[in-house]
């Protein structure tokens, strides 16, 4: 009898020890200590990352916000004029999306511009306020490469033209 008793514990304890292999092999798996690439179709495919060469706008079609502006047909004028609403609603949004890089009086130094390598420009200086409206909402529109990114698809274009009429606020 005692013989049967250590047959059944020798199977017992190797039966435990595969499955403990086993459960290691697929920890390892699970955790990715060993990593398989598993082909898929979503991997072949071409893709795009937000804001990495962006497909240019299909021919003769207007934004859902109407046009902003035509190409190669310079600078865009004004249509918002720059009422106290327009002006309230610029310097909102100009404190949520320009003053990181720009600063509260867009003097250019705002929390972030220390760690810029490409210092912010200084919007209240005289080659700022220089610019045509048209000039500044297609810097914001944009942006400047290696300086600033576009704010086409954080604003809306009459949130851009309230952040224009905003900055012709801050004049020395």
């Amino acid at each position: 009898m005692s013989t049967s008793w250590t047959v059944i514990l020798k199977r017992l304890a190797t039966i435990f020890a595969v499955v403990a292999v086993l459960f290691g092999i697929l920890l390892l798996f699970s955790y990715d200590v060993i990593k398989i690439d598993w082909p898929s179709f979503m991997e072949i495919q071409p893709s795009f990352r937000p804001m990495e060469n962006p497909l240019p706008v299909p021919a003769q079609s207007i934004p859902i916000e109407g046009p902003a502006y035509i190409p190669n047909m310079g600078a865009p004028t004004n249509p918002v004029p720059a009422d106290d609403a327009s002006i309230a609603r610029g310097a909102e949004l100009f404190n949520i999306t320009c003053t990181a890089c720009h600063g509260a009086s867009g003097d250019g130094n705002g929390p972030v511009a220390a760690f810029l390598l490409n210092k912010p420009a200084n919007l209240t200086s005289p080659a700022v306020q220089f610019l045509s409206d048209g000039a500044i909402f297609m810097t914001i529109t944009n942006g400047k490469p290696g300086r600033m990114p576009p704010l086409n698809e954080n604003l809306t274009v009459r949130e851009r033209w309230d952040v224009v009429n905003y900055i012709r606020t801050l004049k020395k």
